[in-house]
């Protein structure tokens, strides 16, 4: 259950939600309770003040105080306000009617005692009071002093706090119940875009890959998760096209020479046959098996490739000397075919690199240079270094690629000249085995080509 997100964002949406009206309310209550104190403390200081004034003022009139005191007690009709005012020797003076009975002089007294400034008190039948007791002069020279005792009754306070407590206890009970279901109404209905996704994920099968999440009026971090998965949908959707086109393609080069194979020595065995003709039977199906063998060799190569840094054998080469033993073994072959096969090089030029697959990378841009050229043709081999890299070319000025067929190129099985490249025994991997090399090598492969004018084909590699 907790593994839902709905009901994840449910709870800590009820857990915040919750903590933010037990904190307000608690701040209100605590505000409300520092009020009323200050208020009833203020109410005492005044009154000793009013107190003080009258015993400095009219040299210590009882009558005065007393009517005082009857006045405060007459006004303050809804709380209780004590005050007594004792002479030096402890008699009372005046005193609030009432007060005797439930704060005794001596009570107040002793616990005024033990404290300093306002303090708390309770009555004998358990009422609570706030109280003061403090010394004032009857006259300027501060030797008679007389005693002051004020107290208010904090019952009406109290009262007024527990219905505040009660409330909070109230509205807290109440956010209980609502913040979880206002909670998973908002969680759900946040979570709704990802359930149309989810649905959308279950419904897309290997023929289904066309299936989009139509992700307009989504929350933007929803509507980016859409987007990413869209565009995850198409990459799959290509992969599994080219996929299929791969496996039609091998199963079609893998076909020819079997059935070649197999039609020539079916007409071999109709009848008895010459040891010439026995023997060129054999020859042929030797051919077909030794493109068959090559067909697999590269289709295997090309599997075995596929995580980079993994079948790499480097050791530190010297390029130019490199493009030249690939130039002296393909100029009987160039020379043969009219091609003119030329080579350039910067001096001191080395790499990390595994020399068999380099050689076999660029072994194959020159035989594909090579399909592709006419007699009069001329083929550069060309590498220098370029801004932290190794740049190794090759360029011929043969027929050159169509503009439309250069960003398949690389594709397997793909052939520009379908026609010339299987009468020259060609099955469109050339291309695809020099990208895979290139990519194991961490580098990068560019083509760029021009129909009549010839086609450029650039290895780069990081320098080391």
């Amino acid at each position: 259950m907790w593994s839902s997100l709905a009901v994840q964002l449910t709870a800590w949406y009820t857990t915040a939600s919750f903590l933010l009206v037990a904190a307000a309310t608690l701040l209100l209550y605590v505000n409300l309770a520092d009020n009323l104190r200050r208020i009833s403390e203020q109410s005492l200081l005044d009154e000793l003040n009013v107190c003080r004034a009258l015993v400095l003022e009219r040299g210590g009139d009882s009558h005065a105080l007393h009517e005082e005191v009857e006045i405060d007690s007459a006004v303050r009709r809804y709380q209780k306000f004590y005050v007594r005012v004792l002479d030096r020797t402890g008699a009372p003076l005046s005193t609030t009617p009432g007060m005797d009975r439930d704060l005794s002089s001596k009570r107040l007294a002793e616990a005024a005692a033990a404290h300093s400034g306002v303090f708390w008190i309770d009555s004998p039948g358990g009422a609570p009071y706030r109280a003061i007791v403090a010394a004032v002069p009857r006259d300027a020279t501060g030797k008679d002093l007389w005693t002051v005792q004020a107290a208010v009754d904090l019952t009406q306070e109290e009262l007024i706090l527990g219905r505040q407590r009660l409330w909070i206890a109230m509205v807290l009970g109440a956010a209980l119940i609502v913040c979880p279901g206002v909670g998973f109404l908002i969680a759900h209905r946040g979570t709704r875009p990802l359930r149309d996704v989810a649905e959308t994920a279950r419904q897309i099968g290997s023929a289904t890959l066309n299936a989009r999440i139509h992700a307009a009026g989504y929350p933007v971090e929803v509507r980016t998760l859409a987007n990413a998965f869209n565009a995850m949908l198409e990459r799959l959707e290509d992969s599994f096209a080219r996929l299929s086109r791969f496996s039609a393609d091998i199963a079609h080069e893998l076909r020819t020479p079997v059935n070649n194979i197999r039609g020539e020595s079916e007409v071999a065995l109709a009848r008895i046959r010459t040891p010439e003709e026995y023997t060129e039977v054999l020859t042929s199906c030797l051919e077909e098996s030794v493109r068959l063998s090559e067909l697999i060799e590269s289709l295997l190569f090309l599997a075995r490739s596929e995580s980079p840094g993994d079948h790499l054998k480097r050791t530190r080469e010297d390029l130019a000397a490199l493009l030249a033993s690939l130039r002296e073994y393909y100029d009987a072959a160039a020379t043969e075919a009219g091609v003119e096969l030329r080579l350039e090089s910067a001096a001191n030029l080395h790499a990390d690199v595994d020399k068999a697959l380099l050689q076999r990378a660029l072994g194959n841009l020159v035989s594909n240079a090579l399909a592709h050229c006419s007699a009069g043709d001329r083929i550069q081999l060309r590498a220098v270094r370029q801004n932290g890299t190794v740049r190794l070319e090759v360029h011929d000025s043969g027929a050159g690629i169509p503009p439309d067929a250069l960003p398949r190129v690389f594709d397997r099985f793909y052939r520009a000249d379908p026609a010339r490249s299987r009468h020259a025994g060609g099955a469109g991997l050339g291309l695809a085995i020099v990208q895979q090399i290139v990519f194991l090598h961490g580098g990068t492969v560019e083509i760029s080509s021009e129909p009549g004018r010839g086609t450029t084909v650039s290895v780069v590699l990081p320098q080391s």
